[in-house]
């Protein structure tokens, strides 16, 4: 959404209208070109929504998918084994508290990933659930606070992956891709 905010603001690009337009002989006023201008910011916002049904649909599949699980696969017993593995002396250890932090990191991001999901449909259907202007700006603020966050998690996400996959944990990014834990 930072190309809606920065590339597609109806006011920063009145004059790129108007120039174009120009250019083939037609002259817009300023309320002219900030309703074309206008409209593909709305398409770039109906994008974002549909995006985000997505991310809300596929977020409710894996929080069915974990309900679905085995009791001894579901992550809560998995993070058990790990901080009881972890607090064995031994050298498996490290890296069960490498895998626990590892799962506590994505916890937080699933997390920031629901409440995303939550105050985006909260301003999706805030005005027909009857919510009040407070509240979609309160969702609307948490939703752009969540935004940055999330761009910091995949920063440090890419990064950690880099210097694993460049250190003592080859092949991590294969084991993504074909599932191995």
């Amino acid at each position: 959404m930072l190309f809606n905010s920065t590339l597609l603001s109806p006011r920063e690009n009145i004059k790129l209208v108007q120039e174009q337009l120009s250019r083939k002989g037609v002259t817009v006023t300023d309320d002219q070109a900030f309703a074309v201008s206008h409209e593909y910011e709305d398409k770039m916002w109906d994008v974002h929504k549909l995006i985000g049904y997505g991310i809300a649909l596929l977020l409710l599949a894996r929080v069915i998918i974990e309900f679905a699980l085995p009791e001894d696969e579901r992550m809560r017993n998995r993070f058990k084994k790990a901080i009881a593995m972890s607090k064995q002396n031994t050298e498996i250890s490290a890296e069960y508290k490498h895998y626990i932090r590892v799962k506590l990191t994505y916890t937080i991001f699933f997390i920031l990933l629901f409440l995303m999901a939550l105050t985006g449909l909260g301003m999706a259907f805030g005005h027909e659930l009857g919510f009040s202007r407070d509240l979609h700006r309160s969702f609307k603020n948490l939703h752009a606070i969540i935004q940055y966050l999330m761009y910091a998690f995949i920063v440090v996400h890419l990064a950690g992956v880099i210097i694993a996959e460049n250190g003592r944990i080859k092949g991590i990014v294969s084991g993504m891709i074909n599932g191995n834990d």
